[in-house]
């Protein structure tokens, strides 16, 4: 009875995660595609882009060392 609710939560943490990590990843593109039309983009601008990109690939890492599919289908 111990091992399915530990199940049940992995489950629950990995959705949790494979949300977090589609909503960095838009927003780090949405950055990069910002950032990419500016002129002259500033220091802080170019600061947030990277925290952005680190947030993204510390997710990826995570949820690839849990062996978390990505493009897993929803039914």
């Amino acid at each position: 009875m111990l091992f399915r609710k530990k199940g049940w939560l992995r489950n629950e943490y990995d959705e949790k995660l494979l949300i977090q990590l589609e909503a960095l990843k838009e927003n780090w593109m949405q950055q990069k595609n910002i950032i990419e039309r500016s002129v002259e983009p500033s220091d802080e601008v170019l600061f947030e882009l990277k925290i952005s990109e680190t947030k993204y690939f510390f997710l990826l890492r995570e949820a690839k060392m849990r062996k978390i599919v990505l493009g897993r289908n929803k039914t």
